[in-house]
């Protein structure tokens, strides 16, 4: 059946099939050839009990959040105030692409629109400056990803929700790594740029006033971020709560900046809309599937085949890092996070491994899929905001931060703390 299953989610994906679509098929397929009862007439309660939950309600709102900010020209604003204040390391410019990214995680959740949103406000000033296309533009792709680490996160919503793990220990798990890996992003390019000076372009300093009137703009994001972060880990509010209040924040922080309009308004509710019928259609199927792997019995076939190998704890880790790497080449992030939570997540914890520990390196390896090869949507974000150039040029700028991200994987493995203390600290 192991075979089956990887062979038909393969082969579906590869006739361009919408995943949601593929989930509920192979949770067909499984239930026609491996169970003996007819799993199928329970799709009904599968599709209601899985929808209906309060903790779901966050997804909505949390990309709302995010469209209000990115639509109301806020990311410009932010963009320009984190220009002063980092422009002067050498890369530049890149330095703010990548606290810009690391901003707007902090509020967007979703690491294709922080990178859609910081590459549109980039990308004309990689052109006038002359930085060089590949390190800017890597650079944007790779910070990119943070935005499904740093809380809130709408992967770790899905993954709390589908392992029964507690969203806030998750959002606080996420904070450190995800902040480090920021750090480790701008770190590992001003070493390129010193021994490469040519590829950061120019250092920019401004006076000290102009940095000071720059933390005007930036004041209400950080604000907005310790409302929402701040209330779910005080216990003011769950993270649906937060996220309401979230939506709140944005639509007074865009007036404030005199970004509402009629047009901002329809389309940050359509993109919300289309956004959120995408996930919850993954997140549907994906329960499905879920149903009817586990009533067949493919959590024994799989605990049976690696007890097989003769693997340890480690060897157990290693083997699932490995397998993560090579689908991220080739399966959506939220899809590739769904479909193997059913499967990997019992092992792993049958191992003795933490679930927030395990939650936050999966989205280290989920974020490494963003900007690897042939399907990092990252990638083709980034690629369709600079209308030149080749996607190649993406691709190799991408190659120091997968890096990071790999160090990051073997840091979190060798030193769990890294996603653990910050939880137990606060518990």
């Amino acid at each position: 059946m192991i075979g089956a299953v990887a062979g038909g989610l393969l082969g579906l994906l590869a006739l361009s099939i919408p995943v949601g679509i593929v989930l509920f098929l192979l949770g067909f397929g499984v239930d026609a050839f491996f169970s003996s009862f007819p799993l199928s007439r329970g799709l009904g309660n599968m599709v209601w009990s899985s929808s209906n939950s309060a903790t779901l309600i966050a997804i909505p709102f949390f990309v709302l959040l995010g469209e209000i900010l990115v639509r109301s020209g806020v990311a410009t604003r932010t963009y320009a105030a984190l220009d002063r204040w980092v422009s002067w390391l050498p890369g530049g410019l890149i330095h703010a692409n990548i606290a810009t990214a690391t901003m707007f995680s902090a509020t967007s959740g979703s690491s294709v629109a922080t990178a859609a949103t910081v590459a549109t406000v980039a990308m004309p000033q990689a052109e006038r400056l002359g930085y060089d296309p590949k390190l800017f533009s890597g650079a944007i792709a790779a910070g990119g990803t943070l935005g499904i680490m740093i809380p809130p996160s709408i992967n770790l919503i899905v993954y709390g929700f589908l392992t029964q793990t507690s969203i806030p220990r998750l959002f606080l798990a996420g904070l450190v790594p995800g902040l480090a890996l920021a750090l480790a992003f701008m770190g590992i390019t001003v070493l390129i740029c010193v021994i490469r000076p040519s590829l950061g372009g120019v250092r920019r300093t401004f006076p000290i006033q102009q940095m000071l009137r720059a933390l005007l703009d930036l004041g209400p994001i950080i604000l907005l971020f310790g409302l929402i972060v701040g209330s779910i880990y005080r216990g003011w509010a769950t993270p649906t709560e937060a996220a309401a209040v979230g939506v709140a924040g944005a639509f007074l922080i865009a007036a404030l900046f005199g970004g509402i309009n009629g047009a901002m308004l329809r389309d940050s509710l359509l993109g919300t809309v289309k956004i959120t019928s995408m996930i919850m259609l993954i997140v549907i199927g994906a329960s499905f599937l879920n149903f009817t792997l586990a009533s067949a019995g493919l959590g024994r076939e799989i605990t049976a085949f690696m007890d097989g190998m003769g693997l340890g704890p480690l060897g157990t880790i290693l083997v699932v890092v490995v397998l993560y790497i090579v689908l991220g080449f080739f399966i959506e992030t939220l899809s590739l996070m769904v479909v193997t939570i059913p499967i990997i997540v019992p092992l792993v914890l049958e191992q003795g491994y933490d679930p927030i520990w395990f939650g936050i390196l999966m989205i280290v390896l989920i974020e490494m899929a963003l900007i690897t090869p042939p399907v990092g949507l990252n990638l083709y974000v980034v690629q369709g905001a600079r209308k030149s150039g080749s996607l190649n040029e993406v691709m190799l700028g991408t190659i120091p931060y997968v890096v990071m991200m790999l160090v990051m994987v073997a840091a979190l493995i060798a030193l769990p703390d890294i996603a653990l203390w910050l939880p137990a600290a606060l518990e």
